[in-house]
């Protein structure tokens, strides 16, 4: 049995009920302890007695990426932290504007605030099938950027700010197929504005 430090899943910043009445209960439920839980279990199954175990979890996606004979250790790592950004990136009264000196980068990098939102909505919206919606600063400048299934900003020499996540898994029970309420929803009563700054910094 190795004594390698193994993976762990981070504790959700907040109780399971915290995001209703956007996001249920039972959602996070399902897709904190169920989707999440699996990639991080996966994961470690994955890298035991290979040179990834007792990595960090972010020198693991970046030593796998773009590398097929590593697909499945990429693609669940890079979900493992993709979902563990994705809680940080919600909280509880959230969505409302961002702080002043965010909201003059967002500003800066989109024309208005508004123009971000739009165009934040349609990235998410029009990411076909699996995947994800970001913000990143992209050396001075902000710029929204959709990744299919496991990819990850990580991996691209961008900062990431904030998510949404845009696979079924994630409004499913709560939205069924109505994936833009579910995102604009989100964007204006979840989304951690503190959480984007912090990561500006």
């Amino acid at each position: 049995m190795s004594n390698k430090k193994q993976i762990m899943q981070p504790a959700l910043p907040y109780a399971e009920n915290a995001l209703e009445p956007v996001i249920s209960a039972k959602t996070v439920g399902f897709h904190y302890g169920k989707h999440h839980k699996a990639y991080v279990d996966n994961l470690n199954k994955l890298i035991a007695g290979t040179e990834f175990e007792g990595l960090p979890l972010e020198e693991i996606i970046k030593k796998t990426d773009g590398k097929p004979e590593h697909a499945g250790v990429f693609n669940n790592a890079a979900q493992a932290w993709n979902h563990t950004f994705l809680w940080k990136s919600l909280t509880t009264n959230g969505g409302g504007k961002p702080s002043e000196g965010l909201m003059k980068k967002i500003e800066e990098s989109f024309g208005s605030f508004n123009d971000f939102l739009k165009e934040f909505t349609e990235t998410a919206k029009t990411q076909f099938g699996s995947g994800w919606a970001w913000l990143v600063l992209e050396g001075n400048k902000l710029k929204v950027m959709k990744t299919p299934n496991a990819e990850t900003p990580l991996t691209m020499g961008v900062t990431p700010l904030l998510t949404i996540d845009v696979w079924e898994h994630a409004y499913y029970l709560d939205y069924q197929n109505k994936r833009p309420e579910y995102v604009t929803i989100v964007l204006d009563k979840l989304i951690n504005w503190e959480f984007a700054a912090d990561n500006l910094k």
